[in-house]
């Protein structure tokens, strides 16, 4: 089910990409753990990316930077994609929340871009 552990990204504003990075899972407990290369460079985080447009897609598991937000791009697969949405799950373990899983909705960016158009021609009427 892991599409891969690579990911790059690059935002609109800064256009930065980043290296490739590593994940490595343990066999007991199917958590995976992206590693930072170098002391100095950004943490990085796995990701369920998925695909929102109709019907919603599975792009895989990839390391992405910690601070990945709405708006920027990434690169899945090779194909960019624009952020929509992140989503942060929290899970009750003996008490206490416990971070389990983080999520990425992603649209392709010729849909982003329909949207804005669609979007601003809604505002004009």
């Amino acid at each position: 089910m892991m599409a891969g552990c690579t990911g790059h990204s690059s935002s609109l504003t800064q256009l930065r990409s980043f290296q490739i990075h590593t994940c490595s899972r343990t066999a007991h407990s199917r958590r995976i753990v992206c590693k930072k290369r170098d002391k100095g460079e950004r943490d990085f985080c796995s990701y369920h990316v998925t695909l929102i447009t109709p019907p919603p897609q599975n792009l895989g598991i990839h390391c992405l930077p910690l601070n990945t937000q709405c708006g920027e791009t990434v690169t899945v697969k090779g194909e960019p994609y624009i952020v929509s949405g992140v989503t942060y799950r929290y899970q009750l373990k003996k008490g206490k929340y416990q971070p389990c899983q983080t999520r990425l909705d992603v649209l392709s960016t010729g849909r982003y871009l329909v949207n804005l158009y669609l979007q601003s021609l809604l505002e004009q009427s």
